[in-house]
């Protein structure tokens, strides 16, 4: 077995950094990302200690599985640490990865331009675009004798996700009468039929596996419950006049919801909202859909130009003349002042509204003074459609909501919450459990060692029961660090 050490993901779901030691002086890092809420690494690093703490004397080279801020959020500071080696990543990543890092750089680094624009461009002249399903190599210094090739395959959780293989021959594997040795890091897997997606496929080997296991103790519903509830919550809410807020990453998970609202819209035409407050009926077509998030409005024009990785229901849709992401309901704020003006203005007016904005664990990002202005409100709804963190204020409310006097802590002020919350577990990006099963099971060649990650406690260990279970040969584990 190749050495794996694992620098984040261990102790919780955020903080994504693996490395694969093809030898003692070789090794490649997949993901670098930042950690998010109380959750850290073995030797220390934090939401608030960004610094790499671990030696990177032996990387040859960065494997970006995709650009969620948990997986690529501490890439300014390993470039500062001195790593010049590639940064590979798939096309459509290579596209949004600048706009994250940029985004990255301004709001927890610095907002000097000219440190933000020599940070890109050195990121620039690292980044390796890769196609999907195509052998490359990987060059190694200091005289290697081993070799070592990666290949990606869509991983069906954001536009542009991989999970990648690498390929290892050493001489070390020859004299034991084996070829190679391949190694998978599925990066964050998608569930099946998410919108715009492809779903993820099982490659047909794999010798040593690590996974992720954030919904390894639970499935989704379906996608027509889901979307039925989405529907139902959305109306439930929009019935008191109140604002319905949804934390959510400016990346995928803003841009699915927005696939998803524009069909319930189109099949909902001719139907009503009954108005509680005002007894007039509210047509689906009248809701105001905000978008507030200048990165996500980046993104979903980055989606909308690489149409030809959608999926075939999503370009049926557009051949009919639809226009899934940039539908008359949906309003776009990109001012700072403008985005000031809406808080103050959803929080005095009787009009209802949906309001779609980062951060996804309501960690900062505009969402964060839309919930001090509103959550205090019953008229107000916010709706998760995706994992909270523990630490994170997004936690805190899905916690304390139901509580007598329950709060949410925002920049050191207590907040009561007297909003309606509701958590719609099926939107989440992430596999299921059954999904996490068949994507092993699927693997024809199957592993002889699984490394279960990114996952809380109950999580990972609940899915290396059902492997254990499921596959008595293998052996799975549960890295410590």
């Amino acid at each position: 077995m190749l050495t794996i050490k694992h620098h984040g993901a261990v102790q919780g779901v955020t903080g994504s950094c693996h490395e694969l030691f093809i030898d003692d002086d070789h090794s490649i890092l997949v993901d670098c990302g930042l950690f998010q809420g109380a959750e850290t690494s073995g030797s220390g690093a934090g939401s608030n200690q960004l610094e790499i703490e671990f030696d990177i004397t032996a990387v040859q080279a960065l494997f970006v599985t995709h650009v969620h801020i948990d997986h690529v959020g501490r890439l300014p500071y390993l470039l500062a640490a001195g790593f010049t080696g590639p940064i590979y990543c798939s096309k459509p990543s290579a596209e949004l990865l600048p706009l994250v890092i940029e985004d990255a750089l301004k709001v927890g680094v610095t907002r000097n331009a000219s440190i933000i624009r020599a940070c890109l461009k050195r990121l620039a002249s690292q980044i390796v675009p890769l196609d999907y399903k195509q052998w490359v190599s990987i060059p190694l210094t200091h005289h290697s004798n081993a070799s070592v090739q990666l290949k990606l395959y869509q991983a069906g959780h954001i536009l542009g996700s991989a999970y990648g293989v690498f390929r290892v021959t050493s001489p070390s594997l020859k004299a034991r009468n084996k070829r190679y040795h391949d190694v998978l890091f599925s990066g964050d897997l998608g569930a099946p039929y998410s919108p715009l997606l492809n779903a993820p496929k099982s490659p047909y080997r794999a010798d040593q596996v690590v996974i992720e296991s954030t919904y390894g103790d639970r499935n989704h519903e379906n996608r027509a419950i889901r979307r039925r509830n989405l529907q139902q919550s959305i109306e439930h809410a929009l019935s008191d006049a109140g604002t319905v807020l949804i934390p959510a990453f400016s990346i995928g998970r803003t841009q699915e919801l927005l696939y998803e609202l524009e069909h319930i819209i189109h099949q909902n035409k001719t139907k009503t909202i009954s108005h509680t407050r005002s007894g007039k009926p509210l047509n689906w077509e009248d809701i105001d859909i905000i978008i507030d998030s200048p990165l996500a409005s980046k993104f979903t024009a980055v989606y909308k130009s690489l149409k030809h990785y959608w999926d075939k229901e999503a370009k049926v849709r557009l051949s009919a003349g639809r226009h899934p992401l940039s539908f008359e309901q949906v309003t776009t704020i990109n001012s700072h002042e403008y985005h000031l003006q809406t808080v103050d203005y959803l929080k005095r007016q009787t009009r209802p509204a949906i309001v779609i904005a980062a951060s996804g664990m309501c960690a900062g990002g505009r969402m964060v003074n839309y919930l001090k202005a509103l959550l205090g409100d019953a008229r107000n709804d916010v709706l998760f459609v995706g994992y909270q963190a523990a630490g994170t204020p997004g936690r805190d409310i899905l916690r304390y909501h139901n509580k007598t006097n329950g709060y949410a802590t925002f920049d050191g002020v207590k907040y009561p919450i007297k909003a309606n919350v509701k958590q719609i577990s099926g939107y989440s990006a992430h596999a299921g459990q059954s999904d996490l099963l068949n994507f092993i099971k699927r693997i024809r060649v199957k592993p002889q060692k699984i490394h279960i990650v990114h996952g809380d406690e109950q999580a990972k260990a609940t899915l290396k029961d059902l492997l254990e279970e499921a596959h008595s040969d293998m052996d799975v584990v549960i890295p410590i660090e």
